[in-house]
C-alpha cells in the first residue's frame, strides 16, 4: 500500500510540474490518504503484534 502512496505522489509532483492542477490535487489526495490507511494499519499490526507475543511450545 506504501508503493502506491509512492506512486501517486510522484504522479502529484509531475502533473505539479507541468501545471495541471486538477490532477495533482486529486493524485496528491490520494496519496495522503493511502500514507495515512497504511499508517494505521501498520499501528494496528504492530499492538496486536506486542500483545500477542511469542508463545514457545516447551
Amino acid at each position: 500500500m506504501l508503493y502506491w502512496a509512492f506512486m501517486f505522489f510522484i504522479i502529484a509532483v509531475i502533473a505539479a510540474i507541468f501545471g495541471f492542477g486538477g490532477i495533482a490535487s486529486a493524485a496528491a489526495g490520494v496519496a495522503q490518504i493511502l500514507f495515512w490507511v497504511f499508517l494505521v494499519a501498520f499501528a494496528v499490526s504492530l499492538v496486536v503484534g506486542l500483545v500477542r507475543g511469542r508463545k514457545t511450545n516447551l
